[in-house]
């Protein structure tokens, strides 16, 4: 669980270097599916970008063990405290929407990695 914590670190108030992203995360409702997408898209998107296609690929298959075992995913929220403006209703649908995000990401890169590699 702690890598999980570790990707959703931009949104946990002991991460207090912008007002603005602070003020942003506080806007969206984090029980809005469209929301949350628009969330992740802004500011997990680039953090995921910056990783290697291996720990992209850990986080991803990270997530879905957990979704798979059913597991609540309290040892994630109950140990952050967020600038979320309410609190997550449904962990575990969060949690789908991240890895959604996360897949979506995931196959934007290599995408545009083959496309590069194919202009060479």
């Amino acid at each position: 669980m702690s890598i999980i914590r570790g990707l959703l670190f931009t949104y946990d108030i002991e991460n207090t270097d912008d007002p603005k992203r602070e003020e942003f995360i506080a806007s969206k409702d984090v029980n809005n599916g469209k929301e949350l997408v628009e969330l992740f898209n802004e500011l997990t998107r680039p953090e995921f970008l910056e990783y290697t296609k291996s720990e992209q690929d850990w986080f991803i298959d990270s997530i879905e063990h957990f979704l798979a075992a059913g597991d609540s995913f309290d040892g994630v929220f109950k140990k952050m405290t967020t600038y979320f403006g309410t609190e997550v209703l449904d962990q575990q649908e969060f949690m789908r929407v991240l890895l959604s995000c996360l897949q979506y990401y995931n196959l934007e890169a290599v995408t545009s990695e083959q496309q590069s590699d194919n202009h060479l």
